[in-house]
């Protein structure tokens, strides 16, 4: 590869040299060609003589197009004349293209005229990189044409892409059915297209000061796949993201913040109504057994604790501050901080970045860079760690025991995700506030997590993402071990304009997420009401075998909104076997309907349901099951919960484990079933045919992209 690096150093050598920032036509074929990346065959004619030998010997039909680094908008000088088909033709071209530049721009610096071989059928594509804030280096794909502007249809990876992301691409965009060739046109060749992506992204990673490369269009044929056009645009003074602080660093210091053995409180509190009061009691009363130090300029002792002017003073070691001053006195009592080796802060101040002073902000970072100290927030409601009784917020104490850790951007939103866990009783390891997210972010978090004993599910809310790429391989890491899921806010452009006007964060272009999330083997929420959903659901299911899904239910209006849910969730619906619906029918009247869903009716006894389920259970074709609950006088809903966990708790005892969710349709009273099964390990809802089918939803693209099916 050194040699294609040296001749695309070269050219690179030679824009920076003229101090331009985008490479001619010629420029960009040989790059392509340094990389193997097949463009038409083409030269550059001096004369018209010159034009009509070159035409000939690349065969026709040609294009030929000025060459000029001071007409940009070809087309529109008269610059390009297509489909030429003899060397006659190819002659009178040249002098019409002449002609015509000088007319537009007369003292235009002309090199000559480019003849290009034109390329005959195929699908035209786009393959093209752009360089994102966030994520850095991206390569992009979709259909040619106006199909990419109008219907935005294009897909995103990170660049450097393998094989696999690439053939993944063809398939990400809506209309990827006409790579397969529709109504008697040919397939592309898919290994040519996905190759070319390859290159391009790997061209971008060792150049970073390409920003942008538009291969428009690219022809995919059933042969191959070739460039007709090179745009370049270049940047020397892009710099990408610095790595990351290596995981074992991050950990380490997450370690000592997230389960320290002595707490400061920076600004405590005797008043009632004061910040630095509720963090005192929520340290005192959520049961935190480790050493707390109340730090305040004037008094002896805080609510019992003996306190200290300053951290300085406290004779012991110091795990983590907690700050419950002003946001401008904070950069001097970090300092102190520093000064004590105290490895982290949780500053819940606001007052910085997001109301419009980043000085403020700028100046605290640097302060945790000089002495080494991880920043949590500013801007937050604190952070809570359920193992080690540590509430360290001024919201309220949380005391429910579990295993989901929870992070959100938003104080707001952590007000909701511990309203609901307590709500729900979905105990959680953590709950922790980012705001600002001036140093410590989702990566960071999902490094402890990933290693974290007490956590066994990752929910996080974030309105961007500092580093993406951080992120997104942080994320790919993790999520093999440990469900990832996101809540992505500010998806439309109104949203992403909220979010900036409130956290200093724009939200970057939807469709990328969307895709690197998806690379990254991250669950991806759409409502805060899913992330929640998720985080309780997921890790009640086990993990499926196999993707075979099917539906019992008694109501047959449940079965039909239930398949529908399979579809827009990705689950595929069993198709029956013969033999299997023979042995079905044997539980079901003769009017219930056969085959997926199972329809066994409404005025079936409980034992209909017992058989069913039992049978779906056992039967190793099948590796889920949805059941669609029906409230009847014959099955009252307490005795259809009380039945299914039997059942389950029965099979499981001889080795069948499977997820199983519930949608129950009735009166109130299956609530209170819906919560029984749901704390017996079966995800079920009242009145919902979509949360449950979602649930299991999540359940399998985690085990998908965890490579566990």
């Amino acid at each position: 590869m050194s040699n294609s690096k040296d001749a695309v150093r070269k050219v690179l050598d030679q824009v920076k040299a003229d101090n331009r920032t985008s490479l001619t036509a010629p420029e960009g074929k040989l790059v392509c060609d340094a990389y193997g990346i097949p463009v038409p065959k083409e030269g550059v004619a001096k004369s018209a003589g010159e034009a009509g030998k070159m035409a000939s010997s690349m065969g026709f039909p040609v294009v030929m197009k000025i060459v000029s680094p001071d007409i940009l908008h070809k087309t529109e000088a008269g610059g390009v004349i297509v489909g030429l088909k003899t060397a006659e033709d190819a002659e009178k071209a040249y002098e019409t293209i002449l002609g015509n530049a000088k007319k537009y721009k007369a003292d235009a610096k002309i090199e000559g005229v480019q003849v290009q071989q034109m390329l005959a059928g195929g699908t035209e594509v786009i393959v093209g990189s752009i360089t994102d804030g966030s994520f850095g280096k991206l390569v992009a794909f979709g259909l040619g044409g106006v199909l990419v502007e109008v219907l935005k249809d294009i897909t995103f990876r990170l660049a450097p892409a393998t094989k696999e992301d690439a053939l993944s691409m063809l398939d990400g965009i809506q209309a990827h059915e006409i790579l397969k060739g529709v109504r008697g046109g040919e397939p592309v060749n898919r290994n040519a297209l996905a190759d070319v992506i390859v290159k391009v992204s790997q061209l971008v990673t060792d150049f970073p000061e390409i920003v942008e490369l538009d291969l428009n269009p690219v022809f995919a044929t059933p042969k191959d796949a070739t460039a007709a056009d090179v745009r370049i645009v270049v940047d020397f003074a892009y710099k990408p993201k610095p790595k990351p602080r290596p995981t074992e660093e991050i950990v380490a210091a997450m370690n000592r913040i997230m389960q320290p053995k002595a707490v400061a409180v920076v600004g405590a509190s005797a008043e009632d109504g004061k910040i630095g009061n509720s963090v005192m009691k929520n340290l005192i009363n959520g049961g935190y057994k480790g050493d707390i130090y109340p730090i305040h300029p004037k008094a002896a002792e805080i609510l019992g604790y003996k306190a200290y002017k300053s951290v300085k003073d406290v004779p012991g070691v110091i795990d983590v501050a907690v700050f419950a001053i002003p946001a401008k006195f904070v950069a001097a009592a970090l300092t102190e901080c520093g000064e004590k080796k105290i490895p982290g802060a949780v500053l819940i101040p606001s007052g910085f970045a997001e109301a419009g002073a980043p000085e403020l902000q700028a100046e605290i970072v640097e302060v945790g860079k000089k002495y080494d100290i991880r920043l949590m927030g500013p801007n937050i409601y604190g952070f809570y760690y359920t193992p080690a009784n540590l509430c360290a917020t001024f919201c309220t104490a949380y005391d429910v025991k579990g295993h989901a850790a929870l992070s959100s951007q938003s104080g707001g939103i952590g007000m909701a995700i511990i309203g609901f866990s307590r709500s729900a009783k979905m105990g959680v390891s953590a709950i922790v506030g980012l705001g600002n997210k001036s140093d410590i972010d989702e990566d960071d978090l999902l490094a402890f997590f990933e290693q974290d004993p007490n956590t066994n599910l990752i929910a996080q809310h974030c309105e961007d993402l500092k580093d993406g790429r951080a992120f997104a391989e942080a994320a790919k890491r993790v999520s093999k071990k440990k469900p990832v899921v996101v809540l992505k806010a500010g998806r439309t452009s109104a949203g992403a304009k909220a979010a900036s006007s409130h956290t200093g964060a724009l939200a970057g272009n939807d469709r990328i997420y969307e895709d690197v999330f998806k690379q990254s083997g991250v669950i991806r929420a759409r409502s805060l009401r899913q992330l929640l959903e998720f985080a309780r659901g997921v890790p009640v299911l086990p993990t499926p075998k196999g993707e075979n899904v099917l539906i019992i239910t008694g109501a047959g209006g449940s079965g039909v909104l239930l398949s529908d849910s399979c579809v827009d969730n990705g689950l595929s619906l069993m198709s029956m076997p013969p033999d299997l619906d023979v042995a079905f029918r044997k539980f079901i009247p003769p009017f219930g309907a056969a085959g997926n869903p199972v329809d066994i009716t409404g005025g079936e006894p409980p034992i209909t349901y017992v058989n069913t389920v039992k049978l779906g259970l056992s039967d190793d074709r099948i590796h889920a099951l949805i059941l669609g609950y029906w409230h009847t006088i014959v099955t009252p809903p307490m005795v259809f919960a009380r039945n299914m966990v039997e059942v389950k708790k029965e099979m499981e005892t001889k080795g069948f484990v499977k997820p199983m969710v519930a949608s129950l349709a009735g009166d109130v009273e299956v609530e209170e079933a819906a919560e029984y099964l749901y704390q017996n390990g079966i995800p079920a809802y009242a009145y919902s045919t979509e949360l449950p089918v979602e649930v299991l939803g999540a359940k399998y693209k985690w085990a998908r992209g965890a490579g566990l099916l």
